[in-house]
């Protein structure tokens, strides 16, 4: 089989444990709250790439209030290992000092990358920093790190779609997916 069936059968293969209108809603509700308590903070929104590409093109236009953007990339996997150090590959570019910062991420897993770019935001004297992700896995974490708004809680499972990826592939899949166990 070669390797791009591979890729089509593990999302074929895969449980479904969001549909795209169940992730859509979700979306809509996190930019309800986002919207009810942030937008008179002058609020800037970070995209944290790669994973929140998704959510945060989903999640903008449901936002009816001025508002600025960012990006960062940083990682902490170097040749698909998991390290200690989170790599910066770019970003971020705005200066947070005394604002409001809202990340937006696809997924809080063990909270490690999290930690670590909320930790630069706050050295860099934000005056506050809120964690929005779109899947949180129902796991113990590696840091004491939460997310302050969430859209989906997901099992202790390798989950993809929406931003969340699938050995680099099926980041793109219309709904939240789980590789079978």
């Amino acid at each position: 089989m070669s390797s791009n069936n591979k890729m089509i059968n593990s999302y074929l293969d895969a449980d479904c444990l969001f549909n795209e209108a169940e992730v859509e809603s979700a979306i809509s509700s996190l930019a309800t709250k986002i919207s009810s308590s942030y937008s008179e903070e002058n609020p800037l929104i970070v995209c944290i790439l790669n994973g929140g590409l998704v959510i945060f093109g989903r999640l903008l236009p449901q936002l009816k209030f001025p508002l600025e953007i960012d990006y960062l990339h940083a990682t902490r996997y170097f040749d698909n290992r998991p390290s200690h150090e989170l790599n910066w590959i770019s970003g971020p570019n705005q200066n947070p000092k005394g604002r409001t910062v809202i990340l937006v991420d696809d997924i809080l897993d063990e909270g490690i990358t999290l930690a670590g770019i909320v930790d630069h935001y706050m050295k860099a004297d934000a005056a506050k920093v809120i964690k929005v992700v779109l899947v949180e896995k129902q796991r113990n974490r590696k840091t004491n790190i939460q997310a302050d708004l969430v859209g989906l809680q997901v099992p202790d499972r390798y989950v993809f779609g929406y931003g969340m990826d699938y050995r680099g592939y099926w980041r793109n899949a219309p709904g939240i997916y789980a590789e079978k166990e």
